[in-house]
């Protein structure tokens, strides 16, 4: 027996055989139904459209503070510092060319890139399009949960849109994959349940291509072909061949695309250098005990969603205790009593928490990935298996509502309004914290002392802002936690140098790269510490070593020529400087030092051009306006000389060498004016 949909005015699903299917040996209970998210065809009701602007309303209510946020964390590789999105040949490479990003995500790399030319580096239009993105989902697990009749199916969609644990996925900015790739993935459930209903053609190859769509925005969805065999036992009590066979593309699709991703993350990490190993989790013992621990986590964040974090602390897992282990016996026990009750209400409870269990399986921590490194669990691995979670709480809330007398619905109201105003109340206060690293990582460590990567991305924020001696202590206690950890003995050699202190420095730099060889960071400021010591040939290795890493460095490729221009190679420090240019348009080093080299050439019009240029884009270098105003003399431009010299001065009063070239373009600029009479 089928489930088929609400008539328009109906109130009771109405439940009949196919004409062509023999009768189930048992079929799920009918559920009651009430409002839906009509179809495009169905008139839309003023009630609908005003659960639609709750939804709506909620979303942005708890949003609003991160609406501003800056970029948080990783969104620097995937966005503001990702070179591949300023290539004219970006869309091609993202579809044609796996391993050229660290994964296969051709749809959300290519919708990345179109936000990319949109909006730049301006946080604002990509916080609006998660956003968007995120009430667009609510919106499709209301109308899901109602094609399974259940009679508060919109209260599954506000719940989708206020619960605390999907802050991180909207409100980080990287999190994209996840906002993005959902849409398409509810539209192929609720496709798929039109094809189970109707068997028409258009709705199987409708759920897809959408499913190709979602798995092109992000592999997660690759549970989706198990579950649909999940929804077919649900249905019908059984899983035949059909069932099987029609499912059998899905599967390809799913294989297919998550081997590619995977294959596509191993070359890019071959290919520059991108090593981060995962860490070791014992044997099979220690990785069932993480697997039972991690599945209670997410499942008691759905219900408790309180002490949430981007790093959560670590447990102990190898070798494990005998009560971490007691989570199998009670999913056990839970699903062996849900059998029991299959042709009943157990049948309902098993789709949703399979629905749960499915989609979080690739995150239960059998297989070691890198973020192990640094935390278990995070919040936005449960984006997509909360629906199950969601789906049950709405079933269970629409049969309690039929249980208790009428006179109790109200309070019944009542206590959920408050529920859920908890909810987007605590999601609006960890949603503000999403405003910039420096909020988020404060929290994090006030939290999670432990948490050494939190404590490093609180020291990198810290350093963003000029606050030297306190991101030193920052990743001075992170080296506490984690010795050999390369990126923060990096951040303490750069931190150092900033404060004067580069026989400090080197030594930690050197630590860095005993520890990460490949670290093209590491190598570039050891070779600016050396320069900065007039170590000209020591410094030109370290730059030769990071750009053979990393050969679009452009910082590398402009202090390797500032190190051959000192040493008086001027035609192959060109050469770099243009190398740089090349990679970043924008670098001002590259610009002044290149103008400098020119004038020392004599190829003074060409000077000019590239000292234009370094002050057009950072008008406050007393260096590039002296040099500019030595171009200009040297060109005959004397008024124009005495107003660079003069900007300089404005700039850096003390500045020696402009004070001796003012006066002496002066004395020339007052014998023009005297010879002038």
């Amino acid at each position: 027996m089928a489930l088929k949909r609400m008539a328009k005015r109906s109130k009771k699903i109405k439940v009949s055989p196919q004409a062509s299917s023999p009768k189930p040996v048992s079929q799920p209970e009918p559920i009651e139904t009430g409002d839906v998210l009509p179809s495009k065809s169905a008139m839309i009701s003023w009630k609908v459209l005003l659960q639609a602007a709750v939804i709506i309303g909620a979303g942005l209510w708890i949003y609003w503070p991160a609406l501003h946020g800056d970029w948080l964390w990783d969104d620097s590789l995937y966005i503001s510092d990702n070179p591949l999105l300023k290539e004219p040949d970006r869309l091609w490479k993202a579809w044609f060319s796996p391993g050229s990003f660290i994964e296969y995500y051709p749809i959300e790399q290519s919708v990345q890139w179109l936000q990319w030319q949109l909006w730049g580096t301006r946080t604002l239009g990509y916080h609006l399009t998660n956003l968007a993105l995120h009430l667009v989902s609510s919106l499709l697990v209301w109308r899901l949960l109602s094609k399974f009749g259940l009679r508060l199916a919109w209260l599954g969609g506000l719940l989708f849109a206020v619960h605390p644990v999907q802050v991180e996925s909207v409100a980080w900015i990287s999190e994209f994959k996840n906002t993005l790739s959902l849409p398409p993935f509810l539209l192929a459930m609720c496709a798929w349940v039109d094809y189970e209903e109707h068997h028409r053609p258009k709705d199987y190859g409708l759920a897809l291509g959408l499913f190709l769509a979602a798995m092109l925005g992000k592999i997660t969805m690759a549970p989706f072909p198990v579950i649909m065999l999940l929804y077919a036992w649900w249905k019908r009590g059984r899983v035949g061949w059909t069932d099987l066979k029609v499912s059998g593309p899905f599967f390809i699709i799913s294989l297919v695309l998550a081997m590619t991703s995977i294959w596509a993350g191993m070359w890019y990490s071959q290919l520059h250098h991108f090593a981060s190993t995962p860490p070791s989790l014992g044997g099979v013992f220690s990785r069932l005990a993480l697997a039972g621990l991690t599945m209670v986590f997410y499942f008691s964040k759905c219900f408790l969603p309180v002490g949430l974090l981007p790093i959560y602390p670590q447990w102990t897992i190898d070798p494990p205790s005998l009560w971490q282990f007691l989570p199998w016996p009670i999913l056990v026990g839970v699903l062996y009593w849900l059998w029991k009750n299959r042709q009943g209400w157990g049948r309902h409870a098993l789709l949703g928490l399979g629905f749960f269990l499915l989609s979080l399986a690739p995150f239960l921590g059998l297989k070691s990935v890198s973020y192990m490194n640094f935390t278990w669990v995070m919040d936005h691995f449960l984006y997509i298996p909360i629906i199950g979670l969601i789906g049950l709480v709405v079933a269970g809330l629409g049969k309690l509502g039929e249980l208790v007398p009428s006179s109790f619905h109200l309070y019944g109201m009542g206590a959920t309004a408050a529920v859920i105003t908890l909810l987007a109340w605590e999601s609006h206060s960890y949603a503000g914290l999403y405003i910039g690293d420096e909020s988020l990582w404060t929290y994090t460590v006030q939290h999670n002392p432990q948490a050494w990567l939190a404590r490093y991305n609180l020291g990198t924020a810290l350093v963003q802002t000029g606050s030297f001696p306190e991101a030193m202590e920052q990743f001075e206690k992170a080296l506490e936690i984690k010795p050999d950890y390369a990126g923060a003995h990096n951040n303490l050699g750069y931190s150092l140098m900033q404060e004067g202190q580069p026989d400090q420095a080197i030594p930690e730099y050197e630590k860095a790269l005993a520890i990460d060889p490949n670290l093209a960071e590491g190598h570039y400021n050891l070779g600016v510490a050396l320069l900065g010591k007039g170590k000209w040939d020591e410094a030109i290795a370290q730059f030769t070593v990071a750009l053979d890493i990393r050969p679009d460095y452009a910082d590398a490729n402009s202090n390797l020529g500032v190190a051959l221009y000192s040493k008086g190679q001027i035609d192959e420090a060109i050469s770099y400087f243009q190398k740089a240019l090349q990679n970043n348009p924008d670098q001002v080093q590259a610009h002044r030092v290149l103008g400098k080299a020119l004038l020392a050439k004599g190829q003074v019009a060409e000077a000019i051009t590239q000292l234009q240029t370094a002050l057009t884009i950072d008008p406050n270098s007393p260096q590039a306006h002296r040099l500019l105003g030595i171009a200009f003399m040297r060109n005959g431009q004397v008024d124009e000389g005495v107003a660079q010299f003069q900007e300089a001065l404005r700039l850096k009063p003390d500045f020696a060498e402009a004070q001796k070239e003012l006066a002496e373009a002066q004395a020339i600029q007052q014998q023009r004016q005297s010879g002038n009479k």
